[in-house]
């Protein structure tokens, strides 16, 4: 809320787990109006870009791969979400809707 204190809105798409409309959220938000939630429809992971990016890591790192240890595994996963936290076309085209 303080990064973008400037703008009149800000719009955050959430899922439909249950603690996203606890009545504590909704007390909170009452207080915020700049913020506005937009739910996607339940069950919608097509539409979810964390469960494509979560859809990708078990592709790329669980599926048929074999690990020796659990630390194997750690490194793996934390090497190919490092690659992630810059922006690039392999994270783009995992979490871009094409309809």
């Amino acid at each position: 809320m303080r990064q973008y204190k400037s703008v009149s809105k800000i719009i955050m798409v959430l899922d439909n787990v249950a603690y996203h409309h606890a009545n504590r959220i909704k007390d909170w938000l009452a207080k915020h109006s700049q913020l506005e939630l937009f739910f996607l429809p339940p069950y919608s992971p097509d539409l979810n870009a964390v469960e494509r990016a979560w859809w990708y890591m078990r592709k790329k790192i669980t599926h048929n791969r074999f690990v020796k240890s659990l630390d194997e595994r750690k490194a793996v996963f934390w090497k190919m979400f490092s690659h992630f936290q810059i922006p690039n076309s392999e994270l783009r085209t995992v979490c871009e809707i094409n309809y």
